[in-house]
Formats: structure tokens, C-alpha cells, sequence
């Protein structure tokens, strides 16, 4: 009888879910700008029925040797708050270093090209980003091109920011840059020490008890806000390990989900 309930709750979950939203796919890049492997490269983008103007471009995780399947489960909840989802599957870099990024930028350039269509304001477009999709949203927050692929503010959990050995995700990094890459190229892709007075406001979020993704990146990235003046929301927490996601599972879920909704809606109304 409980697993009965549960089932029925859960269904129930999804189709409130479902009515919040409308859900379809996009490549991010087309016609003659469709060469070598960018046909991997897509969107899936969850609008809300109700929105507020608000949306986030998600880039999940992955070592930068995959792309996961991070994202989809916080769109229903985001859509329900109002928020647009729009989740990035990125080409993988394998030591090509500006392609993630060429991706996210011109994810962002979708996003602000469609505003009007999806109910979007063009200047409430955040980036979202877990683990190595956390270094390619401080990357996008400190290395964009222009106004137009700027993001107005970030949010990144548990993130990899370094390119520091000393306290990276070396799997990250080599993946990125590889196994002897310059200095200039390790500095280039080390996001604390590009953060300028224009970089995003940003929300982190991490474990101290993550042991694959040194909080010491979190802390490192703050820091480089704090100095340059940039609004930073940071929030360590004493359990758990990484990649916790939106999961309810998660020990603090129930503080974090709320806190971030907070911030949203004090700082982008």
C-alpha cells in the first residue's frame, strides 16, 4: 500500500510538472555553420506556462569527458517557479579548450535572439552549472565575448573553477587544456583569476565533504568576487559528497532549494 501511495504522489509530481511547461529541442548550430561536430550540439528547452521573464541555461556536468543528463530534473520546479530551462549539450573539448565554450555562447545568443517568443527578459538570462559544467559557467561568466553572451548572473554548484594541480579536478583539466599545457593556457581557463568588476553576480553552492571537487575551488572563485566587488552568495555545507544535484536526497535540500529561490526573486524580479 506505502509503495502504492508513493507511486501515485510521484505521478502526481510529474504531471504538475508537466502542466508548467512546454518542452522541445533545438540545435545550436545550423546552415553553413554546421561543420565538423557541431551537429552534437543541442538544446533542450523547457518554458514555463507561467513566466516571470526569468530563465536559466543550464550546462551539466561531466568531466568534460561526457555531458549528463544534469538539468531535467530541477526544469519542473524552475518552470513552476516561473523560470525558464534551457539545457546545453556541449561538444566535448578533448584538449580543444574554446569549444565548450563557442557552444555556450551561442547558447546564449538562442536564448536572447527567442526573448520575445519564450517570455523571456533579455537582461534576467542566468547561467546554471554543476561540477566541470561549473567551470564552463564561470568560464562563459568571466571569458564572454560580449553584452549579448554575458550572463546577468550565475549559479554553480560544487564547481570546478581551476586549473590549478594543486587543487583542480585533473580529469577536468586534462580533458580541457591536457596533460602539459602551457601557463598562459592554465591561467586562460583558471576562472578566479579572471574575474573582473563585469563578471556576474553569482549563487554557489558546495559540500565540505566533497572529495572528488576540492571546495577550495568554491572558496578560490569567491575570494576573486569579493575583490573585484561582485555580489556572491557562497554556501558550504557540512555533509554530503559531490554531484548531489537538485536531488531531495541530498541532507540539505530542503535549505539550499529555498535559498536559491530567494535569491532569485530578491535580485531579479
Amino acid at each position: 500500500m506505502r509503495k502504492f501511495v508513493v507511486l501515485i504522489c510521484t505521478l502526481l509530481l510529474a504531471f504538475q510538472a508537466a502542466k508548467g511547461q512546454k518542452h522541445f529541442l533545438l540545435p545550436v548550430w545550423t546552415g553553413e555553420e554546421l561543420v565538423d561536430d557541431k551537429a552534437i550540439s543541442r538544446l533542450d528547452v523547457y518554458l514555463s506556462d507561467q513566466p516571470n521573464g526569468k530563465a536559466l541555461l543550464v550546462l551539466p556536468g561531466g568531466g568534460y569527458s561526457n555531458v549528463t543528463n544534469a538539468g531535467h530534473d530541477l526544469a519542473g520546479q524552475m518552470n513552476l517557479n516561473g523560470i525558464s530551462v534551457i539545457i546545453l549539450k556541449y561538444r566535448l573539448p578533448s584538449e580543444r579548450h574554446e569549444v565548450p565554450l563557442e557552444d555556450a555562447e551561442q547558447a546564449m545568443r538562442i536564448i536572447r535572439k527567442h526573448a520575445e517568443e519564450w517570455n523571456i527578459d533579455r537582461h534576467q538570462v542566468g547561467v546554471m552549472g554543476n561540477s566541470a559544467g561549473g567551470h564552463l559557467a564561470a568560464t562563459l561568466s568571466t571569458l564572454y565575448h560580449s553584452k549579448e553572451t554575458r550572463p546577468d548572473f550565475q549559479i554553480l554548484l560544487y564547481p570546478v573553477i581551476t586549473m590549478n594541480p594543486s587543487f583542480t579536478h585533473m580529469g577536468s583539466r586534462q580533458q580541457l587544456i591536457g596533460k602539459n599545457p602551457s601557463k598562459e593556457l592554465e591561467t586562460r581557463f583558471s576562472a578566479e583569476l579572471n574575474v573582473n568588476a563585469q563578471t556576474p553576480p553569482a549563487f554557489i553552492v558546495v559540500s565540505a565533504g566533497d572529495k572528488v571537487v576540492p571546495a577550495q575551488n568554491s572558496l578560490a572563485y569567491t575570494q576573486a568576487l569579493i575583490d573585484h566587488q561582485v555580489p556572491v552568495s557562497l554556501h558550504v555545507y557540512p555533509y554530503g559528497t559531490h554531484g548531489f544535484g537538485y536531488s531531495t536526497k541530498f541532507k540539505d535540500a530542503d535549505i539550499w532549494h529555498p535559498e536559491l529561490m530567494r535569491w532569485l526573486k530578491r535580485n531579479y524580479k
